[in-house]
């Protein structure tokens, strides 16, 4: 049945179904809650159902008053740093970092840049109909974290127990109901053999490839024409890396930096604090090092060195390393001559000072150094790339994710608090209700009550979700208020993280991070909890 199922979506046989009406404001919402009562009152003495009736009518004017519970509750720090595992500041003596999105950062018009080149490959070289550049990149449609299945060929985002998120499953740009997504894959859940054909979208640079596939197959859906998912992958994998490692994305950038890259005097203040406190700093970044400079040199061209170069700031700097292989190959280091733009044929025992090295391992890294894991901590982006070999080689391990400082802002405003609080009310209650064991003259009145309540929490869900990403909602979080699958990979792999390096300012160099003690999961993500309106 889901093999048919997907030979009819991808047919274009199976339109999207029409879009639920949305309630004009949180207020009616809540309003329409009052309709309970009209369904509960057969017949009866004190059941249970008409208790916990009462409870709700408790809860919601406590609600509708906007207790001050919730208008005091604390409010988490968009700048702050966010801790998974104890990092005591003064024991780091080796700072680490990658470079594009976490030294560097860039403008909105880099992800429509990548998604016109990759998309004009596929078309060039790759023979894709013409029709397919009519396609444009949509900011609003991806976010970091979502997985594309290589057999099925839809784009997912999973919760942070493996399981399909219900309103974050998307054939092309068709979301897919519950019915339909337990009918492609039999259950939300993903089991150990369905991972294996999921590839992770896990850094900023996934967005335009996450957008590029799913308006691939929407082509493919609305031209009526068959297709496998795997090599509409591999042909969008393929185009997006071929932007990358041809070097026309690198060119296209140092062309108009002005355009492309984010100035930021904040991030050369904290390299400059960590070099005055006699910390050692190396780079180790994927790109090559033209690109680097080029981008380093106009981020800083404003500040003022004390010697001639950027590169001064740095002990150790390391271009096109090949990460993740660079952490567990024995690939020897090469010096890159930055004149020439060769390298040289000696073998590389010692780190020299303005010299810039290509390729090498982490192995080699660590006994040329002899910098020892616990003391040394690396910043990157990508939590696969960047983040896991570190961690798993000892190094202390930070997450740079930029867009944790927008999702803790709206966390933090009323909107959002409103709609968690709802959705904390109803969770509570259908709780209860659940647990509760009516007799068969009352299943009707069960029914009423359930239906009424699931309906609201998919209202709270849907607004929650837009005030993230009207597709896939929030980077970290879930619509049912769950981690999501990227979190789980923050809470794996990073020890710390926060949305700039700068944040680091705000830190006394000999702070001891620690995650809070009542802190399950994220330390960043606080909830507003059902039972502050138990009661009057």
């Amino acid at each position: 049945m889901a093999a048919a199922r997907l030979r009819l979506l991808s047919a274009g046989l199976l339109l999207p179904a029409v879009s639920r009406a949305r309630h004009s404001s949180s207020l009616q919402g809540l309003r329409a809650l009052s309709t309970l009562s009209t369904t509960l009152g057969s017949g009866a003495g004190e059941d249970e159902i008409e208790r916990i009736r009462r409870e709700f009518e408790d809860a919601k004017r406590n609600y509708l008053s906007i207790p001050v519970a919730i208008k005091d509750m604390a409010k988490m720090n968009p700048q702050g740093i966010y801790v998974n595992k104890n990092v005591k500041l003064d024991d780091l003596q080796v700072y680490g970092f990658d470079y594009d999105y976490t030294l560097s950062h860039y403008s909105e018009h880099l992800q429509c840049l990548i998604y016109d080149l990759a998309k004009k490959h596929l078309v060039n070289e790759l023979k894709y109909p013409e029709s397919c550049l009519k396609y444009e990149y949509d900011h609003g449609f991806p976010i970091r974290g979502l997985y594309y299945d290589r057999l099925k060929g839809c784009l997912l985002k999973l919760d942070f127990f493996g399981s399909i998120e219900p309103d974050g499953c998307f054939f092309g740009r068709h979301k897919l109901s519950l019915s339909e997504i337990k009918e492609l894959y039999g259950t939300r859940h993903i089991g150990r053999d369905q991972a294996r054909q999921l590839v992770g979208l896990m850094d900023v640079f996934c967005f335009s490839e996450a957008c590029l596939l799913a308006d691939i197959v929407q082509h493919f859906v609305d031209a009526r024409l068959e297709f496998d998912a795997s090599y509409v992958y591999e042909d969008v994998n393929q185009s997006i890396q071929h932007v990358h490692r041809s070097g026309l994305i690198h060119r296209k950038i140092l062309s108009e930096p002005q355009k492309y890259l984010i100035k930021n005097s904040q991030v050369f203040r904290f390299l400059k604090m960590l070099r005055e406190k006699g910390k050692n700093l190396f780079l180790l970044t994927n790109s090559p090092f033209y690109f680097v400079d080029g981008g380093m040199s106009y981020l800083l061209e404003d500040e003022h060195f004390d010697g001639n170069s950027w590169r001064e700031l740095f002990d150790v700097v390391i271009a096109q390393a090949n990460k993740p292989t660079f952490y567990n190959s024995d690939h020897p280091f090469r010096v890159y001559d930055t004149q020439k733009d060769t390298l040289a044929f000696t073998a590389v025992d010692k780190f020299l000072p303005n010299e810039v090295y290509y390729h090498g391992c982490l192995k080699s890294f660590l006994q040329i150094t002899k910098w020892r894991g616990p003391e040394v901590i690396y910043f990157g982006d990508h939590l696969l790339s960047d983040l896991r070999g570190p961690a798993k080689a000892g190094w202390r391990t930070a997450a740079v994710i930029r867009e944790l400082e927008d999702e803790i802002e709206i966390q933090n405003g009323d909107s959002y608090r409103f709609q968690q609080a709802k959705l904390s009310i109803i969770h509570d209650l259908l709780g209860k209700v659940h647990a509760t064991v009516v007799s068969t003259e009352k299943g009707q009145v069960y029914r009423a009550l359930l239906d009424e309540l699931n309906a609201e929490r998919r209202q709270c869900r849907s607004a929650m979700r837009d005030l993230f990403n009207s597709s896939f909602g929030a980077t970290f979080l879930t619509d049912t208020g769950r981690e999501s699958s990227f979190a789980y990979h923050i809470h794996q792999y990073a020890d710390i993280y926060t949305s700039k390096l700068e944040n680091f300012l705000s830190y006394a160099p000999e702070s001891w991070l620690h995650p809070p003690h009542d802190i399950k999961i994220m330390p960043h993500n606080a909830k507003v909890p059902a039972s502050l309106f138990s009661g009057s």
